[in-house]
């Protein structure tokens, strides 16, 4: 047996050393919906809960029978439910060590395969979260050089964090298709297994064919999702309280306060800015940043992820907020100028840019096609505006600036568009080139 992510994932071994079973440490889940979120709506069990995680890897053929056996023990002793329901049990399970290997199996990750190029994960569930299992595994990855790979059926979408942290790594979502074997969830591509890792196709005039099964997928109808992307610096001091800046994104847009925070999903903590603020100045003595995930109430659906940094500049938020909008719960685009002018004002607000995309209100991801964010705004915060020169970020005539704030030391909102004028693209792309040459 052994353990990582801090001693938060334990990891169970056969004899000759080979990884069988992760089971996560349980985390008591204190904020109402997480379990429906996750696992579905016929999830009947809701929070507070104890939540826990077996996996067994299927490179090993006992391995999904001990899984079933550690979480049938579980339940038996300390009381419960499982999902899927019937995958406990409490048999005896015996693993064998491996033929014609004489000493310990060098695998340093828990994963189904693993090879010189990647790692291969399955995942059969109705959504990949960012638990602490997944981001360990990514952590574990990245240093070996390998790719990480997930492997789902058609049917599985990903999290918002999730999909946040693929994009950060060097991982592939692979979804499996009975048309054509595998594709990419996210870009469509038709993959096939070479040279040790699911790669993409060629065609023999050297094209990437993409996925019918992804360019067909049935789009998202009346839903919407609102993007923000937060950033603030703040002096390095003893009295600082982070989180404030998305509370107030959060009030603003909601009329309410986060439901909850936690360093991975499921999000189990009730909402506490200075719990987390306590937690990123631990990391930070360490010199860690800190990663954290917030979600909103069952009636509003909205999720963040937030890095906390400590830079040469000062202690760093790097928010990304999204709001799941339908026809009765329209976006509330009236309001991004007062979100902004509060960023700005009281909260060290560096920048703000907000995207309206048509897309799923529950803020998953599904594995085929969605059409690409609209640009609605962009803000910068007073100390950008100095370092890049007032005059110069005020000249622009299309888009024009709102100042915001003070008259001596304002921030300037620029908006770029409703949503749904794709022009508004380059819009932006202009703003950024005329931004970054005085930078």
């Amino acid at each position: 047996m052994s353990s990582s992510a801090e001693g938060a994932v334990v990891h169970l071994h056969a004899e000759d050393g080979r990884p069988v079973v992760t089971v996560d440490v349980p985390l008591f889940v204190q904020v109402p919906g997480e379990l429906r979120r996750l696992l579905g709506t016929r999830v009947e069990t809701e929070a507070p809960v104890w939540w826990t995680e077996v996996r067994a890897t299927t490179s090993i053929a006992e391995a999904g029978h001990l899984a079933g056996s550690v979480a049938g023990r579980l339940t038996s002793l300390l009381g419960g439910s499982t999902w899927p329901a019937d995958a406990a049990h409490t048999s005896v399970v015996a693993v064998p060590s491996a033929h014609g290997d004489d000493g310990p199996v060098d695998r340093p990750l828990a994963v189904d395969v693993l090879t010189p190029r990647a790692a291969v994960v399955l995942q059969d569930r109705p959504v990949v979260a960012a638990t602490t299992w997944l981001t360990d595994l990514m952590q574990s990855t990245v240093p070996s050089g390998r790719e990480l790979q997930i492997v789902t059926p058609p049917g599985t979408r990903l999290t918002l964090p999730t999909r946040s942290l693929l994009a950060k790594v060097p991982a592939r979502w692979v979804v499996q298709d009975p048309e054509c074997g595998y594709y990419d969830g996210l870009t469509g591509a038709v993959l096939h297994w070479h040279e040790d890792r699911f790669t993409e196709a060629t065609t023999a005039d050297g094209r990437i064919p993409l996925a019918d099964a992804f360019r067909t997928g049935a789009p998202a109808r009346d839903e919407q999702q609102l993007h923000l992307s937060i950033r603030t610096i703040h002096p390095a001091t003893d009295g600082l309280l982070l989180g404030g800046a998305l509370e107030a994104a959060w009030q603003t847009l909601t009329g309410t306060t986060p439901a909850g925070w936690s360093t991975a999903e499921p999000v189990n903590l009730p909402w506490s800015s200075r719990q987390l603020t306590e937690l990123a100045r631990t990391r930070a003595q360490k010199g860690a940043s800190t990663w954290l995930v917030a979600v909103g109430a069952l009636d509003r659906p909205a999720i963040a992820t937030c890095r906390v940094i400590h830079t040469p500049a000062g202690i760093e938020e790097h928010i990304a907020l999204a709001l799941g909008c339908t026809t009765d719960r329209i976006a509330p685009l009236d309001v991004l100028p007062e979100l902004a002018e509060t960023l700005a004002t009281r909260h060290n607000l560096t920048s703000m840019l907000t995207h309206l995309r048509p897309a799923r209100a529950d803020l998953t991801t599904p594995p085929h096609h969605e059409s690409p964010p609209v640009p609605l705004s962009f803000t910068l915060g007073p100390d950008a505006v100095h370092t890049i020169g007032r005059a110069q970020a005020e000249s622009l005539e299309d888009p024009r600036p709102m100042r915001l704030g003070s008259a001596v030391r304002p921030a300037l909102h620029y908006v770029l568009g409703d949503g749904s004028d794709v022009t508004a693209r380059q819009r932006l792309q202009h703003l950024d080139n005329r931004l970054k040459a005085r930078q």
